[in-house]
């Protein structure tokens, strides 16, 4: 049996609310990074609000939420997170995930893409998901390539659905299956 929160390069580990907290206040000060990350415009946090907005998501964490940092195999360095929610109930077995790679020096390297294969192996295997969702800015072609190398299929569009820099985008949807993981594995 696979070390089931290991990959090539990284690990998934419990999340320090202080630790993860300092990282986001230095990690969001790249408007970039916040961009690729959420849809609503861009709030500094201090490390303090920062780790009291992570307690407070990790004190009201429910069985069908699941929170990790990612750390580097080679050295255990912080490089991001990465959550799963299931939606709605159990009877669907499906849940949307997140994830984020914290600073520019570790893009492009292949830990977002080896951390997803990880999750997708935790969310198929331990938790016994039928689908897991995420959603993507059109402008985000890094992370697109990425999700398709870890096995996620275009689902759907939202045309239009972002104002950024005075020009409209369109939100994407992408899935993958169970069936789809386990012949892919």
């Amino acid at each position: 049996m696979k070390d089931i929160f290991k990959g090539e390069l990284v690990r998934l580990s419990a999340v320090d609310p202080d630790e993860l907290g300092k990282a986001y206040s230095v990690w969001t000060r790249d408007s970039e990074l916040t961009r690729l990350m959420d849809a609503s415009a861009m709030r500094l946090a201090s490390a303090k609000t920062a780790s009291s907005f992570f307690e407070k998501q990790l004190g009201d964490v429910t069985p069908m939420q699941y929170y990790f940092t990612i750390r580097a195999l080679d050295d255990n360095r912080l490089l991001g997170d990465i959550n799963l929610d299931v939606v709605n109930n159990w009877l669907g077995r499906n849940a949307f995930v997140g994830l984020a790679i914290g600073s520019r020096e570790h893009w492009g390297k292949g830990y977002g893409t080896d951390a997803m294969k990880v999750m997708l192996r935790f969310a198929f295997t331990e938790i016994n998901l039928n689908r897991v969702t995420l959603n993507v800015f059109e402008y985000n072609p890094r992370a697109i390539r990425s999700y398709e190398k870890a096995g996620f299929k275009h689902e759907g569009r939202l045309r239009g659905a972002l104002l950024k820099d005075g020009k409209r985008y369109d939100m994407l949807y992408m899935g993958v299956l169970y069936d789809d993981w386990i012949s892919s594995e």
